[in-house]
């Protein structure tokens, strides 16, 4: 059973950074495409950034050049560096896996041959606040 256990949220000013964390236990996550998502009250859960077994990172537009995401294989963990943070990037975060073999990373989601894809598993997910 995967299990995706986040950590690092809180609250930071506008231009400051924060970075997240996804414990990753009973699967190893180089194999997968993996990645982070955000859902503000009122708005879709969106793709934020994901990294796919051949290690190709993909970002959404709304964060390009401020956010990395990058893991860790030894400790089994995903990150996600946030920099220049904005009030429009407060939101819950979740770690997502797709299990499946054939997925990619790509505009901040990962895709099977069919289309998006809806992920395997998620993390509870962390608060992100940015004060302005």
């Amino acid at each position: 059973q995967v299990q995706l256990v986040e950590s690092g949220g809180g609250l930071v000013q506008a231009g400051g950074s924060l970075k997240l964390s996804c414990a990753i236990s009973g699967a190893t996550p180089y194999t997968y495409c993996m990645g982070w998502f955000r859902q503000a009250p009122g708005k879709e859960r969106e793709g934020v950034a994901t990294i796919d077994s051949d290690g190709t990172t993909s970002y959404a537009d709304s964060v390009k050049g401020r956010f990395t995401i990058f893991r860790d294989n030894a400790k089994n963990t995903l990150y996600l560096q946030m920099n220049s943070l904005k009030p429009e990037d407060s939101a819950m975060y979740y770690c997502a896996a797709s299990v499946a073999w054939g997925r990619y990373a790509s505009d901040g989601n990962c895709y099977n041959p069919e289309g998006r894809d809806p992920m395997d598993y998620w993390g509870k997910g962390v608060l992100v606040t940015i004060s302005s």
